[in-house]
């Protein structure tokens, strides 16, 4: 079984994110030795239309340690790359504890 995707936006530009919560999600995922892909801002990479949001929308599932969900969506839309209606989920470090958004990415990599 292949394991969905994590990828995990490190929000170095507009700094919406507590810089805590940032950290400990990215030292737990390091910890876990889960496969994830670490970007510095999906804001900057959108706003630039990079193509690697191509190769992430296109992924079929995939989990995104971020911002607001909808926030996110609309990054990867108004770049020309929107994401899939399912299979998408989109942790929210804006309001999510690190606990809840490692628990999440830690559930999809045992299932």
């Amino acid at each position: 079984m292949t394991k969905t995707p994590i990828l995990y936006c490190h929000c170095a530009y507009a700094k919406v994110v507590p810089q805590e919560t940032k950290q400990a999600v990215l030292s737990g995922l390091n910890e876990s030795g889960a496969a994830f892909e670490a970007v510095p801002d999906l804001c900057e990479m959108a706003a630039r239309k990079d193509p690697a949001l191509a190769r992430f929308a296109s992924c079929g599932e995939l989990k995104i340690a971020a911002c607001y969900p909808r926030a996110v969506k609309w990054l990867f839309h108004g770049a020309g790359f929107p994401l899939p209606e399912e299979g998408i989920q989109v942790l929210n470090m804006r309001e999510q504890s690190a606990g809840d958004v490692l628990g999440a990415l830690e559930s999809v990599e045992n299932s």
